[in-house]
């Protein structure tokens, strides 16, 4: 049996399909790289805001017109694990719902979908969501791509940040780490199989390590993890503000191999906004913070995300984000318009931001940070940087990103050079020219 995977939503969840497909090869069955030609699909939800269930759902759709051809079709992930009893009512096309704990047991799962007698337009579709979210998270193996130069690193699993807007602890759980032995054993397997770039993903990285050894622990593991051999560049994504502490910039200013790059989401810069959204920081320190790390490390990348629209927020909240926005001028930024979720405490909140507001906020924070961006940018020229390249593009120039970008969200360069690159490739580039998101350079000669 061939098992194909529709993967959506964030880098968690396709750390969680490639962690699937190893279960299933060694289970012995194959994994297959399109839809015609598998025997079963698995479409691999996300469920966190609306625009990312309507997709889900519109792919589930998609995936089961393949079903005339006598294929199963499992979907898993964050929709299935919030909304299995009701989607198996409006899906009866779905052989299996499984959450996101269920991965181990797919190949028993798919064994007995091809064994039974069960019809394929059966009205009952079988159900293994056990919303079961207490165990610790354990090394497990997982199929990587052709050429893994980049890869993700999950350190932990849950959350326990209760922030009011956020469905995360209800589908994921608790906030579990994975024990330092077992991360470095992952990264030096991601290592030898040409990993450069490990980028480590958590809901709550900064909380690293505190229900297993009751400290936080996210500055000695990145000391162990700057000593696999191989592993050039250390990303950190999705730190809280509060508990970036001066052991952690000091790890980032002092280890080569650590981006100087920083992911903080601090979604609002309003303490009226940020107190209803059931966040720790206030407005003086999220500035604090970005002070302190700016005086540290100079030359170091912040990327956060905003959240506009939330419940109760006013206009002269929004302007106070704008002009917080124009002041500490972000690297990199990304914006949500608030989306109302069901059962979250937000959700239930009086005083709900129409939504042509909510999109007119979106739009005007986004052509802020346009302008801050290409200002920021115009600055880098004539600079000679790192760049992993990516991808050749068509006109035989090359596709890449610095140290201060992560894959799929942020910025680009588009460089050329005198020799033949691959991706995975690490090469100093000087930067000749600028656009509002992207760079454009040439690889610098040794002679240069």
């Amino acid at each position: 049996m061939k098992v194909y995977f529709e993967t959506l939503g964030c880098p968690k969840n396709y750390y969680d399909s490639e962690v699937a497909k190893a279960e299933l090869i060694s289970g012995g069955l194959g994994i297959a790289d399109n839809p015609e030609s598998a025997d079963a699909i698995v479409v691999n939800t996300c469920g966190f805001i609306n625009d990312a269930k309507k997709e889900s759902i519109d792919r589930i759709f998609e995936m089961a017109e393949h079903k005339a051809q006598g294929k199963r079709l499992i979907v898993s992930g964050c929709l299935s694990e919030r909304y299995s009893e009701a989607l198996a009512e409006e899906m009866p096309e779905v052989d299996v719902f499984i959450g996101v704990n269920e991965y181990q047991k797919l190949p028993e799962i798919l064994r007995s979908l091809d064994k039974s007698a069960k019809n394929i337009k059966s009205k009952s579709p079988l159900s293994y969501v056990t919303h079961i979210h207490d165990e610790i998270l354990e090394y497990r193996d997982r199929m990587l791509g052709d050429n893994p130069y980049s890869a993700t690193l999950k350190i932990a699993e849950g959350c326990n940040n209760r922030c009011a807007y956020c469905v995360i602890p209800h589908i994921r759980g608790a906030f579990r780490s994975k024990r330092i032995e077992d991360i470095l054993k992952e990264a030096e397997k991601l290592a030898a199989a040409g990993c450069k770039e490990l980028i480590l993903i958590a809901q709550d990285l900064t909380n690293y390590g505190y229900d297993i050894y009751g400290e936080r622990r996210l500055p000695e593991l990145l000391r162990s993890l700057v000593r696999v051999e191989g592993i050039e560049w250390i990303r950190l994504m999705y730190c809280y503000e509060d508990r970036i502490d001066d052991r952690l910039i000091d790890v980032i200013r002092e280890e080569p191999k650590i981006c100087r790059y920083i992911d903080i989401p601090i979604q609002h810069s309003s303490d009226s906004v940020l107190k209803a959204m059931k966040r720790r920081s206030t407005s003086q320190s999220i500035r604090d913070k970005i002070k302190k790390l700016r005086d540290a490390i100079p030359d170091i990348a912040i990327r956060t995300t905003l959240i506009v629209g939330f419940p109760s927020e006013t206009e002269e909240d929004f302007e106070e984000l704008c002009d917080f926005v124009r002041e500490q001028r972000f690297n990199r930024l990304g914006c949500f318009a608030y989306s109302r979720e069901e059962g979250t405490e937000a959700g239930d909140m009086d005083n709900q931001v129409d939504d042509s507001v909510k999109q007119e906020r979106l739009e005007r924070i986004m052509r802020l940070q346009l302008e801050i961006s290409y200002e920021l940018n115009q600055k880098m020229k004539g600079k000679i940087l790192d760049v992993l390249v990516e991808e050749r593009d068509e006109d035989g120039s090359y596709i890449g990103r610095t140290v201060y970008d992560a894959p799929e969200i942020d910025n680009s360069v588009l460089l050329s050079s005198s020799r033949q690159l691959k991706a995975g490739d690490i090469v100093k580039v000087i930067i000749e020219d600028s656009y509002d998101y992207d760079l454009v350079g040439r690889e610098v000669e040794e002679e240069e």
